[in-house]
């Protein structure tokens, strides 16, 4: 049962000290099996044999040429590997993988049976901390109570992911009694965060570098082989990689279409600054993009193509682009 949420669409500045979103539009890949792990570690990004039932990676899959089909928060639940991602780059990366999974001892499959919710705020540990035993934190980011399945996932804003089965996710919700907000308001903490957000537009079109997943930590450069490391492996000590992704703010007279890209002036000329993954637009017409941009980009006013009179500016990110994996 989808959980009652409000139509509001705050900016950043709007938002309540404490909030909750329905993330209805997230599942997860489930990985299960005597080789779940072998086969994982040689698929994505990340050291899956690293993981713990208490522990929290972030990581990309990615094709033959390094070209990313997802990102994805990867954490064990009741001995499966959860890839943990939006339903709309999950249908292509379940392909994949269950594409070379045939050769292996393992299962692989949506997990249509869960459901998702973000709980964010200042205060959102202690809330948490009120109706569980223990919660997790930076050193224990994963803590699993009977069917649910708490992660933490930030502190720069307090963050907690809570996944339980689809009919046990509303009661949770009911403990906390905050505002529930659809969605799409979770693309708004992305973006300020700076975790890629993959359209199907975008899916098979970036390297990993070029969605800050070094950053993120979400790249081993240590772990041997998997699909596509090669071309990773040489945008990392090559130096080859030039793009970056930015969040930017700005206003618009109109909504923001998804053939449209952000321009900047050299000049008295504009030209093509980069390409936009994934946006959104609050009520008071404050707007926020995600995009891929040149690395070397300095702060500057941008525009979209289709929009000549918008505005955006670069945000900064919780994170240095310089920050790398191990």
């Amino acid at each position: 049962m989808p959980l009652a949420t409000v139509s509001e669409l705050p900016s950043l500045e709007q938002l309540p000290e404490n909030y909750l979103v329905s993330l209805d539009n997230f599942s997860a890949i489930s990985l299960s099996g005597e080789e779940q792990s072998k086969y994982l570690q040689g698929q994505v990004t990340c050291d899956v044999s690293q993981t713990t039932d208490n522990s929290l990676q972030v990581g990309a899959h990615c094709d033959a040429k390094g070209k990313v089909f997802s990102v994805f928060r990867l954490i064990n639940r009741l001995a499966a590997h959860l890839l943990i991602q939006p339903k709309e780059s999950l249908e292509a990366s379940l392909k994949e993988l269950k594409k070379f999974g045939v050769f292996s001892k393992v299962t692989i499959e949506a997990t249509d049976h869960l459901a998702f919710m973000a709980l964010i705020g200042g205060n959102s540990g202690e809330i948490l901390a009120k109706h569980f035993p223990q919660t997790p934190d930076a050193l224990t980011p994963v803590i699993q109570h009977e069917s649910t399945t708490l992660v933490y996932l930030s502190s720069h804003q307090g963050c907690y992911l809570i996944i339980d089965e689809q009919d046990n996710i509303k009661t949770l919700a009911s403990l906390f009694d905050l505002t529930i907000f659809q969605s799409d308001v979770w693309n708004l903490f992305e973006i300020s965060q700076g975790f890629p957000i993959l359209s199907k537009e975008a899916i098979n079109q970036y390297v990993p570098q070029m969605l800050n997943l070094q950053a993120l930590h979400g790249i081993s450069f240590t772990k041997g082989c998997y699909l596509g490391q090669e071309t990773v492996a040489r945008m990392q000590y090559l130096g080859k990689n030039k793009r970056a992704l930015f969040a930017l703010e700005g206003k618009t007279d109109s909504t923001i279409s998804k053939e449209d890209s952000l321009e900047k002036q050299l000049g008295e000329n504009w030209r093509k600054a980069g390409d936009i993954i994934a946006s959104y637009e609050a009520d008071n017409g404050s707007k926020y993009l995600q995009a891929v941009l040149s690395n070397d980009e300095q702060p500057m006013a941008f525009r979209l193509k289709l929009q000549p009179n918008s505005i955006f500016n670069i945000k900064e990110l919780p994170y240095s682009l310089t920050t790398e994996s191990n």
